[in-house]
This record gives C-alpha cells, structure tokens and sequence, in this order.
C-alpha cells in the first residue's frame, strides 16, 4: 500500500483526508481511542466554523466520518511495532496487535501527546467539569470566576497569566520556593494583582461532585513541617508538561530532548525516509486542534510529493 497513518485525531483524519482526495487510498491505524485528546474535551469555542463552539467529540468524529467517506480505510487496531526500511523505495513494516503486520512504502505519525496529570482520582472523574490541561482551549468558560494553575514553568506561567484576562482570580500552585519561568515572565506574575503564588504548595485532592468546587493544597515548608488549607476554585489546570507518545518509533526516528518528534527545513519530514509527523507528537509549542489539522494536511501533501 502507499501509506499507513498511525493515530486517529485531528492530524491523523485530515492527512487521511488529504491523502484519500489525492488517490494514496491510505489506512489509518486509530489505536485505543479514535479521536485522541478532543474526546476528552467538551465545547470547542475557538475551530473556526463553529460561531456557537462545538462538542470536541462531535467535532473529530465528523472529521473522521468524512476520511471514511472519501475513501480511507480505518482499523481499531493498536500498533505493537514498527520496522523502518534501510532501502531507498523499500516498504516499512507495521505488526498489529492483532496478529497483522502491514506494509506500505510512507508513513505518517500523528500519534499525539497525553498531558501530565498529578495522579489524583478526582482529576479523572472532574476532567470536563473544572479540569483541563489547556488554557487556551477551556479558559473563556471561567470569566468572572476563580481558577487555579499547577507549575512553575514558562507554560504554567504563559497560562496563568492567560487565565488571568478572563478570571477574576488565579492561584499558581508551586511545589518549590521559586520558579522556574524566564525572568520576564516572573515580572510578569508577580506584578498581576488577579495572581496569587501559592509556593511550596502541593494539591492533594480536589473536591466536588458533579463539578469541581475546592482543591485541597498541603504547605510544606520542611519534609516534617506542613500545613493544609482548602482554597475555592471553579477550574483547574495541569501545566506541568506534556508527554508526545514518540516511544514507538524509537531510536530510528530522531526526536528532541522531550520526546517531540523532529521534522525538518518546514516540512513534516522526519529522520527516516518515507516517514512524516504532524499533530502534538511533533509539536511541543502549539498543541491545539487547529494546528494539528493543518500539520495533518501538510503531512499528507509531503508525502504525497514523495511517492511522486
């Protein structure tokens, strides 16, 4: 076959799209969850073309209904390795779960990214209801209210500092005594009056029932010295990295110091020939629906170019 897709989100269906319109009859290997990160989300406020928002589910589910519509074949299949050819025109190898190893002389990486999460129960069960891992994505729901971020970093910072237009109050939970963003952004922080730090503070459960109302917070200020406080909040959000689910393809595929697949001069190329990545898996800035999707189509006009 001419090429095999491996990850079903918004990159993975519109380079299927692309690929499909463009004779490449691709195949798309969804893995676990069809539809990756988004079906987790709720209301999408920001995907052009949807003035009154749209569900994250219904959105990339559309996207793959219409893949499927034009010609893309897709398997629930999970893929459990990956053989990259050492030849010049040779064909990759892709062995299934199932039993299956398909053959195809291109692929394309769309495999995504999971945020990091603190290891609480009550962020899987309040994910949706006062939980994100995306300012960007899920802030315009709390103008007026009072939010919370967890890091330290120019992320955590970036996001606080976004919250903080919308909110009315934002707290910036830090596990150390300092941060680690640049000196530009701390000047930043510390002269917002709607921030408040909450250094040497660790979140140790969050509370409420169906929505998130409070987040419990231990104070450390020494290993046997601490203190509890319960602070009201109406959201929550994890800034504490993302983690791009590159391991798969790993050493073949070069990848920076995080794990964010390299593509290179613009493109979508990878390190090995035949092979391109788009979506979260390569991108460690952006991360959002719209620019996966785009990143999806320019991996399938890639390679495309490259069978030509």
């Amino acid at each position: 076959m001419n090429v095999i897709i491996i990850g079903g989100g918004p990159a993975g269906y519109t380079a299927a799209i692309y690929a499909s319109r463009a004779g490449l009859e691709p195949v798309v290997i969804e893995g676990p969850l069809p539809g990756g990160q988004l079906t987790t989300t709720t209301t999408i406020e920001n995907y052009p073309g949807f003035p009154n928002g749209v569900d994250g589910t219904e959105l990339v589910m559309q996207m793959r209904e219409q893949a499927e519509r034009l010609g893309a074949n897709l398997e629930g299949a999970i893929v459990e390795k990956v053989e990259f050819s050492a030849e010049e025109g040779g064909c990759h190898k892709v062995a299934l779960d199932d039993g299956r190893v398909m053959e195809a002389k291109a692929l394309i990486i769309a495999t995504g990214a999971e945020a990091k999460y603190l290891g609480l129960s009550a962020e899987e069960r309040l994910r949706g209801s006062g939980v994100s891992a995306c300012a960007t994505c899920d802030g315009f729901f709390y103008k007026g209210k009072t939010v919370a971020v967890v890091g330290g970093g120019d992320t955590a910072a970036e996001e606080a500092q976004y919250l903080a237009s919308l909110a009315q109050k934002v707290y910036l939970i830090v596990r150390r005594n300092v941060l680690r963003a640049s000196k530009a952004m701390q000047d930043k922080l510390f002269s917002n009056p709607k921030i408040e730090i909450l250094f040497e503070h660790e979140t140790v459960d969050l509370l409420g029932s169906p929505v998130l109302k409070q987040a419990e917070l231990v104070y450390r200020r020494g290993k046997a010295d601490e203190a509890r406080k319960v602070i009201d909040i109406d959201g929550f959000f994890l800034a504490i990295g993302h983690t791009p689910k590159s391991e798969l393809f790993h050493p073949a595929v070069e990848v920076d110091a995080e794990g964010y697949i390299k593509t290179f001069d613009g493109t979508t190329r990878t390190s090995v020939r035949g092979v391109f990545a788009c979506g979260d898996v390569a991108d460690p800035r952006y991360r959002q629906c719209i620019t996966a999707a785009a990143s999806g189509c320019k991996a399938a006009m890639d390679c495309k170019q490259y069978l030509e």
